[in-house]
């Protein structure tokens, strides 16, 4: 048998993921990783990102909260989508692959929500399985680690008998996991492999390379071919509009929000050509398939009752149907850099802009996934490998945003 066939033959026969964001996010979040997963053979087919509804989480998970989750809510969505993942691929287990807040859905959901039969493998990244913090006050919180919810969690066994786990923490840079809280080992499980991300932030343990190759042995038992995406010759991107509602990101889907892409200039961010795609979303927040040049880079323009918000983007190598856009209303002009997968990092992950340090990032633990940036024309943000164009806001209600989103 032919080393190519033999991988061929692991690979189907691996569960189906499910992938399960943290606290706020959106399934968006792990389109790099799902690339990365397909460039290395996983079907694509077997890979499903989860969209919770109500992302953030109620400060106080026994009292409702407008907008925001309890942790048996965000069970529950899990669960459903679970349900359909297994019909989907007509088996009867499946991998669950979460981040932060994600990773305590999962285990409640397997411990208490009737998945302990459903699931084989469980991978925890950056979840603060010990707490976020630790007081003897705000029991009700869910990232308190003196709190009713990880209490009961942890209790009786942090694992559930039958399943794989595995968690996957920083070393010493997840700012939910410091010695003056929880401690830099609170991700670990008692009956999981821990293993340790040397030089990574708290979402970096899930999105970064050296994440994936984690979980693809962890699943496969074999290291990856590649930590590299491998371009498609004509990808396709769709997504959502979502929103803000009370003061919280949802991702519920925003209708009447006017959307523009046009592919943009690669060092000015001036757009090149006339509009790829003009539509006004619909209840139910869709937008695409629309095919895009896998070399181009783009500008997504979002409008809505005088406010425009523009996302400059890096070029999409392969298809998605998760790129996201989130619609907030804007009460002034600004222009900044944001960071979904990670934190800025000044040491180990400098922000450039036409070759320039972007000034205002702290030194030290990474806590910071937004920077505002002082442009007066356009240019060029670097981070890592990603490459972003922007250029500054015209008028007053206009926010434009470079967005890194895989790097």
């Amino acid at each position: 048998m032919s080393l190519f066939l033999f991988a061929a033959l692991t690979l189907a026969a691996q569960p189906p993921i499910v992938f399960v964001h943290g606290n706020g996010d959106d399934s968006s979040r792990w389109m790099g990783i799902i690339w990365l997963f397909e460039s290395n053979g996983y079907p694509r087919e077997k890979l499903h990102a989860l969209r919770l509804t109500h992302p953030s989480a109620r400060r106080d998970d026994t009292q409702p909260e407008m907008n925001r989750s309890s942790a048996t809510d965000q069970a529950a969505e899990l669960s459903a989508a679970v349900t359909r993942a297994l019909l989907v691929n007509k088996t009867d287990k499946i991998a669950l692959i979460g981040s932060s807040r994600g990773g305590n859905t999962i285990r409640n959901y397997i411990r208490f929500g009737g998945g302990a039969a459903n699931v084989s493998h469980a991978f925890l990244a950056g979840t603060p399985n010990h707490g976020a913090f630790v007081m003897d006050t705000n029991t009700g919180n869910e990232f308190n680690g003196k709190g009713e919810f990880l209490g009961r969690l942890n209790s009786g066994g942090e694992t559930v008998a039958g399943i794989r786990y595995m968690t996957a923490r920083s070393d010493s840079l997840d700012k939910y996991a410091q010695p003056n809280g929880s401690g830099y080992r609170s991700p670990e499980l008692a009956g999981a492999e821990n293993v340790v991300l040397p030089g990574l932030d708290h979402r970096e343990a899930a999105f970064h390379p050296e994440a994936f190759r984690a979980m693809y042995r962890f699943l496969t038992g074999q290291e990856p071919t590649s930590l590299a995406v491998t371009p498609e010759a004509q990808p396709s991107i769709s997504g959502m509009v979502t929103g803000f509602a009370a003061g919280a990101a949802t991702n519920l889907p925003e209708a009447g929000v006017r959307l523009r892409v046009f592919p943009v200039h690669p060092q000015t961010g001036e757009r090149e050509s006339p509009t790829m795609l003009d539509i006004v979303t619909s209840p139910d927040g869709k937008w695409g398939p629309l095919p895009v040049n896998p070399a181009s880079h783009y500008e997504f323009e979002l409008t809505k009752e005088g406010t425009t918000l523009r996302y400059f983007r890096a070029p999409f190598p392969r298809s998605s149907a998760i790129v996201n856009l989130r619609f907030r209303p804007v009460t002034a002009s600004a222009v900044q850099a944001v960071r979904p997968q990670g934190y800025f990092a000044r040491e180990r992950a400098p922000l450039t802009y036409n070759g320039e340090p972007v000034p205002g990032i702290p030194a030290g633990i990474p806590t910071i996934d937004a920077i505002p940036l002082s442009i007066s024309t356009g240019g060029q943000l670097q981070l890592r490998l990603e490459r972003i164009p922007i250029r500054p806001a015209a008028t007053s209600r206009e926010l434009h945003i470079a967005e890194f989103n895989w790097d």
